[in-house]
């Protein structure tokens, strides 16, 4: 079942998210429910609180980035077919320079701006059938694995952002949070939901 992406502006975007343990309630008819609104979406990540959950998971899928021409046959070949849950996720550690790359999200649609992320990750985290693993990523999954991470954490990529960026994206992050956007996919905005 697709869900409504939240919008900008819900305030569970903003909360720290809960660990769940394996009694949480219809978890795989969730897990089923968040991939199919990823693709949906055409999005490679999907963390909870972007379908109104406060609860630490995501799923990603970076197939789609295999197909970019700009990256190394190494990079392609590390993107295409990964796709994990991560479940109580946990980044241990950060390392590497810093890159900027052009990130987008769902829950705000046609914003796109240069972030800057360090280059490698360590995290720990639990899969779907809650066995625990601790792996490092680097390159574009690892990025794809922190901006899914920030949502858990209640951060969102427009925080990472120049104050001048921020000012310059403010009109446009209001109307998002009051649904005068076209998204081609199903979206709650928190601003339309109050005025009923």
């Amino acid at each position: 079942m697709i869900l409504p992406i939240v919008a900008y502006g819900d305030p569970v975007l903003r909360k720290v998210a809960k660990d769940i343990d394996s009694e949480y309630p219809k978890l795989d008819e969730l897990i089923n429910n968040m991939w199919d609104t990823m693709y949906n979406a055409h999005g490679v990540g999907l963390a909870a609180p972007q379908v109104g959950l406060p609860i630490r998971m995501f799923v990603i899928d970076t197939t789609p980035f295999a197909d970019d021409e700009d990256l190394t046959q190494e990079e392609q070949k590390q993107l295409d077919g990964f796709k994990k849950v991560f479940i109580n996720a946990k980044i241990e550690e950060e390392n590497g320079k810093e890159w900027d790359f052009s990130e987008g999200c769902l829950s705000i649609p046609d914003i796109r701006e240069d972030v800057s992320r360090k280059a490698e990750i360590v995290i720990s985290y639990l899969d779907e059938d809650f066995k625990s693993h601790k792996e490092t990523y680097d390159g574009l999954l690892a990025r794809v694995i922190q901006h899914e991470y920030d949502h858990i954490e209640g951060i969102l990529f427009t925080d990472k952002l120049s104050s001048l960026k921020k000012r310059l994206l403010k009109s446009r992050l209001e109307k998002i949070s009051k649904g005068k956007i076209n998204a081609d996919y199903k979206m709650r905005f928190p601003d339309i939901k109050k005025r009923r």
